[in-house]
């Protein structure tokens, strides 16, 4: 029990000490007047405050505005008999903790209203130890205009935080519930029929090892290809699993335009930092479909690509030399550069195609830095 007292104290700061002071601070004027009668009358006042502030937090509905009231009045009139203004601070910390709108509102403006005019009131009046205070009561009134917009937005804030949490978390599930049906549907496609098929065959040859032993080698030999196919297909299944680095990528990128014949201007070494492996398998991607684009339609004989990680983005640019495109050829059906935009554009990402003595494609990503725990 004390554990959980000292840390709910560490976790509120100097919060109850100056909610504290303010509890004491309304005695202090009341034992200003003279009259035995105002003095009872305010710590009565004070009381009731106090209680009502409770049940105020406690109330929903109807009763919010009872309480409210009570809390308003109580306000008042410590501020035209005592000049205390400074219950209208609890007043605007419980408006703004007030989650319905209408109800927040309208009691938003009625608090105001009946604070400005006590206040009035007090400066008509020129009380001495009223005029003493006028710079915090100042800051009273600016506080009870701003204070329960400032309250009312955070929790509004903090309300659609927990929301947005819930719905992240459920996407999140439905996410790996949909990557273990594809996994189970890969699996199923992949090794299902080949290892039927080598089952058959297996059962096959074993039938046919005295009858027909040419035709049985024949059989096992057919098992034996299909068993390194289907290994092939599963390691190519695992390896899209893992997701492709850059680095990676940019190494069969040497290869295939190597094979056709085109010059890799690239600088050695790339690697990002900080960037989650799921947004450097979308650049992977992107950078692919970007490279088949060059090999196949521009005619190219030189490419080069550049990337650059800022604090902000990460930006790839990929340039050739070939014969360029034609605007009617931009994200038309077969270019790959529609998918590559799908793809940014899932990412919070953008793509810029230019084509002036060949093509230029800037792929830009926001940099989402990954945290590490």
């Amino acid at each position: 029990m004390n554990k959980k007292y000292l840390t709910f104290l560490k976790s509120s700061g100097i919060s109850p000490y100056i909610w504290s002071v303010f509890a004491i601070l309304p005695f202090y004027f009341i034992f200003q007047s003279s009259s035995t009668v105002e003095v009872i009358v305010g710590i009565i006042l004070t009381i009731i405050f106090f209680i009502s502030y409770r049940f105020a937090f406690l109330s929903k509905k109807w009763p919010v505005y009872l309480w409210t009231g009570i809390l308003i009045a109580i306000s008042t009139a410590m501020t035209i008999l005592f000049q205390f203004v400074y219950f209208a601070f609890y007043i605007a910390y419980y408006n703004g903790n007030i989650k319905n709108r209408i109800a927040f509102l309208t009691l938003y403006i009625i608090h105001l209203v009946f604070t400005i005019a006590s206040i009035n009131y007090n400066l008509v009046l020129g009380g001495e130890l009223f005029l003493k205070q006028l710079p915090f009561v100042i800051i009273i009134g600016i506080s009870v205009i701003l204070l329960p917009f400032n309250l009312y937005n955070k929790k509004k804030q903090e309300k659609l935080e927990e929301q947005l949490e819930v719905a992240n978390q459920r996407i999140a599930e439905l996410v790996k519930q949909e990557e273990r049906q594809r996994i189970a549907r890969d699996l199923h496609d992949t090794l299902g029929q080949k290892l039927s098929l080598i089952g058959l065959k297996s059962d096959l040859a074993r039938k046919l090892v005295y009858k027909d032993p040419e035709q049985s080698r024949s059989e096992m030999k057919d098992v034996q290809q299909t068993a390194r196919t289907a290994l092939n297909e599963v390691r190519k299944m695992v390896s899209q699993m893992r997701g492709i680095r850059l680095e990676e990528e940019i190494a069969r990128i040497k290869q295939f335009l190597q094979a056709a014949e085109i010059s890799l201007i690239c600088e050695e070494g790339i690697k990002l930092t900080n960037v989650s492996i799921f947004l450097e398998n979308i650049l992977s991607m992107c950078l692919k479909e970007a490279v088949t684009n060059i090999v196949k339609h521009s005619r190219a004989t030189e490419c080069e690509i550049i990337i650059e990680q800022s604090e902000k983005e990460v930006c790839i640019i990929i340039k050739d030399n070939g014969i360029g495109m034609s605007d009617e050829y931009y994200f038309s059906k077969g270019s790959g550069l529609l998918g590559i935009k799908e793809r940014l554009e899932f990412v919070n990402g953008s793509l810029e195609i230019i084509s002036n003595n060949g093509t230029t494609i800037k792929m830009i990503i926001p940099n989402v830095i990954k945290q590490n725990r």
